[in-house]
């Protein structure tokens, strides 16, 4: 997911935005500790997307708190 697409989100978006990947990542984590993960890199590219839509939330944190 790209860093502009994201910052077109709603607030309300993308906390639901962050908790599909923490599931997706879940469901990752699973399939690689049995064996069936196809794509290891995937794991990689979800962690990256919830670190940039957790930075995006916390830039409009301090931005509202700062004015």
């Amino acid at each position: 997911m790209k860093i502009n697409d994201i910052k077109n989100l709603t607030t309300e978006e993308l906390i639901t935005k962050e908790q599909q990947l923490k599931a997706e990542l879940f469901n990752l984590r699973f399939s690689h500790a049995t064996g069936n993960l196809a794509n290891p890199m995937q794991l990689h590219n979800i962690k990256k997307d919830i670190a940039r839509v957790k930075t995006i939330l916390r830039e409009r944190e301090i931005k509202k708190v700062n004015g």
